[in-house]
């Protein structure tokens, strides 16, 4: 059993204890980030003379080695060792002896933690808003490919008003838009680094706190070195923006299982992301989309779960935040699953425009244009309302709709009506005429789409800075 500690002790660790105590199963992920952070730490103390130059470039040469040898196999990452961090120095020591000892000077393993979650978060914050921006520019050819595919807009799940498949993809783009600037603000604010705070209380050696933190492009040092090393609020912020993009990707994914079911029919899920039934042949189930929505729970799971870890912990280390890797790694795995399948799923759809548009034709979706277009021709909304809604009860009754009756059957319900009032209610002049920011118009969403590539645009050249 490989250790950093064992000075102050003179039995051994119980057994049982040792392996609920250890985290090399999980924390080995971290081994990239380890040695970044150790080769950071020594060009510092070399810089400052803690160590000579000869010391530096033995420590560094073998780090870099230890992480060759890993990355390829050939040094085995065993459960011999504590956490990756006491397999990082036992080998460094092993390698080239009692140099490697001089590693942890000015260091603890405390701010060694907090730094090699920091440094894998940044990463897989920068990966998240990647896969995010993908995302968000195969919604953007969607839109522009389906600006003239009219389909029912819903509320309560009930037809309401007839919009474009552009602009149903455009409200999805937004949701995913705000994910997308969550992840960036969050970068922001947790790139800071907290090597130099020590345990808890800094260190007397002579620390360029500022130069490492510039080794490894960080935006500076941490201010307290109490928050240094027991601060996991930037793990709960992702987990917490990792939950909104995980209900929007559910959320999608609702709408994607009901649109392809026998009674809408509105997409038809390729094959490459579909299964079938083992007693039923003629099923096609849409399984991604299910998986996506129910994978969400394990994301909540994971934010619930950190935010009831640190609830009550004292300043400042404490072993119980060694709880927040398992779940939070699960929980990144997790979100760059989904956004990846879902992509590839949403790619790959085939979106039913005839159906889409007989559909937008039933359920009375005109009803508010009809009741526009009396208040047009002077009547009160209020009445127009109320003679719309006598309309809509009558072409109930008659099982019809309102642009298939006679302008004799609409006169005996309102002399206000004439002949323009099929030009007024029919599917294309229902959407067309909603032209303000926001709304469904082509205008509008030409206008909205010219706006999400600029959006696109400018995060690429600040993630390129």
């Amino acid at each position: 059993m490989a250790q950093l500690w064992g000075g102050r002790f003179t039995g051994e660790t119980d057994a049982l204890v040792y392996r609920f105590n250890a985290s090399i199963s999980f924390d080995q992920r971290l081994l990239a980030q380890d040695i970044e952070g150790s080769i950071a730490h020594v060009i510092m103390l070399a810089k400052q003379d803690i160590l000579t130059g000869e010391e530096k470039d033995a420590i560094i040469k073998g780090l870099t080695g230890i992480r060759e040898d890993a990355e390829s196999g050939k040094l085995a990452i065993t459960e011999e060792y504590e956490d990756i961090h006491s397999f990082v120095e036992a080998n460094l020591i092993r390698r080239i002896g009692d140099t490697g000892k001089k590693l942890h000077t000015g260091r603890s393993r405390n701010d060694q933690v907090a730094l090699d979650m920091r440094l894998y978060t940044r990463t897989e914050i920068q990966e998240t808003e990647c896969l995010l921006r993908e995302l968000l520019q195969t919604l953007l050819s969607l839109m522009e490919e389906h600006l003239d595919t009219y389909m029912p807009g819903f509320t309560h799940l009930q037809k309401a008003q007839p919009v474009t498949l552009a602009h149903h993809l455009g409200a999805y783009f937004e949701m995913f838009r705000r994910d997308c600037e969550r992840m960036h603000d969050i970068y922001k604010r947790m790139n800071y680094c907290p090597l130099g705070s020590g345990a808890l209380a800094g260190t007397t050696y002579s620390l360029d706190r500022a130069y490492t933190a510039h080794l490894m492009g960080f935006a500076g040092p941490t201010r307290n070195s109490m928050d240094g090393v027991s601060d996991r609020d930037y793990l709960i912020e992702y987990l917490a923006a990792a939950s909104v993009i995980m209900m929007h990707v559910s959320r999608f994914s609702e709408e994607i299982i009901i649109w392809n079911s026998n009674e809408y029919q509105f997409v038809e899920i390729d094959d490459a992301y579909s299964t079938g039934s083992s007693i039923m042949p003629q099923k096609k189930n849409p399984d991604i989309a299910e998986l996506v929505r129910g994978k969400t729970g394990r994301v909540y799971g994971a934010l619930l779960s950190l935010l009831t870890v640190m609830k009550g912990l004292p300043l400042a280390y404490n072993k119980d935040m060694q709880e927040d890797k398992e779940l939070t790694f699960d929980a990144m795995d997790t979100v760059k699953g989904c956004l990846k399948l879902f992509q590839g799923m949403l790619q790959t759809m085939r979106f039913r425009r005839d159906v889409m548009a007989r559909s937008a034709m039933n359920g009375f979706t005109n009803a508010t244009d009809a009741a526009d277009y009396l208040v047009k021709k002077g009547v009160p909304f209020r009445d127009a309302h109320g003679i719309v809604g006598k309309l809509v009860l009558y072409c109930i009754t008659k099982e019809t709709t309102i642009d298939a009756l006679s302008l004799e059957e609409l006169q005996e319900i309102s002399p206000v009506f004439t002949g323009d009032i099929y030009d007024a209610v029919s599917l294309e002049a229902c959407v067309e005429r909603r032209l303000t920011g926001g709304a469904p118009g082509r205008k509008a969403m030409e206008q909205a789409i010219a706006e999400g590539r600029a959006f696109l645009n400018r995060e690429s050249e600040e993630n390129h800075e």
